[in-house]
């Protein structure tokens, strides 16, 4: 396939069937760079689906967060202390005014409202296709996954030299990703819990009632908010290559040697 300057040429190995418009997933396709060598070699990483169902959480959870600060504002009853004595508040006064949120309830709550349907809709999209495609093999933890992640995290601070052979996904990201999952569905069990606790009373009563689901759907926000910086921080010291992967579906390495023509 020509046009522009780039030239990119399935490896002969990885020809697809006649009947094939296109490689299979994971089938290696050599890129040619205009200048200069070496060739690379692409390799499908991420699903359409998956890529297109990550980005569009990005703009629903910015406005998610938005709006719930705005509600939290209202009702601000979390610090941390010990019995009357306060050490902190999560968030200051100062925080709400210089971000401009307080004395926007009403605002909060219909973006919030709104916008946390379009989260479930992609969420049940995204799951749904884990679920038919088979995806979630790359995403399920199995029993190993806990001691190779401990090995992993070594790695990742140095105390380790090799990191763990792993798939598509090592382990530590495997648990992560599957946790951010779960936790998604608990953000929006108690949101329903805490949003209609007379018509889902059973809902809210599982929940252990109004003001815990409120404490549940709090904490699990906080570590839902950590999950996304720890994430933002991997993908930073990663590099650009994995960033460029979540965008154009592809990774890219260089052919090897005994490869080259």
């Amino acid at each position: 396939m020509t046009g522009g300057r780039h030239r990119m040429t399935v490896a002969a190995a990885d020809v697809p069937g006649e009947d094939q418009a296109f490689p299979t997933p994971g089938a290696l396709v050599r890129t040619e760079a205009p200048s200069p060598p070496p060739d690379l070699l692409a390799r499908e990483a991420h699903p359409r689906v998956i890529r297109w169902t990550h980005w569009l959480n990005v703009p629903i959870l910015a406005v998610m967060m938005w709006s719930g600060l705005r509600i939290y504002w209202a009702n601000d009853v979390y610090a941390a202390g010990v019995g009357s004595w306060e050490v902190f508040a999560f968030f200051p006064d100062g925080f709400y005014s210089a971000l401009g949120l307080e004395r926007r309830l009403a605002k909060g709550i219909a973006f919030h409202l709104n916008t946390g349907w379009l989260f479930v809709l992609n969420g049940v999209f995204y799951v749904a296709y884990l679920a038919r495609s088979g995806q979630w093999r790359h995403l399920v933890p199995d029993r190993y996954d806990a001691r190779d992640a401990v090995d992993v995290v070594l790695h990742d601070v140095h105390l380790r030299a090799d990191a763990p052979p792993h798939g598509r996904y090592n382990a530590a990201q495997k648990i992560a990703y599957t946790g951010v999952v779960l936790l998604a569905f608990l953000i929006v069990g108690t949101g329903f819990a805490i949003y209609k606790p007379t018509q889902l009373s059973l809902l809210t009563g599982l929940f252990g009632g109004y003001e815990t689901a409120r404490l549940i759907h709090f904490w699990t926000t906080i570590a839902f908010s950590a999950f996304v910086v720890l994430h933002l921080v991997q993908v930073a010291r990663s590099g650009l290559g994995n960033l460029m992967s979540m965008v154009t579906g592809f990774e890219y390495s260089a052919v090897p040697e005994e490869r080259r023509p």
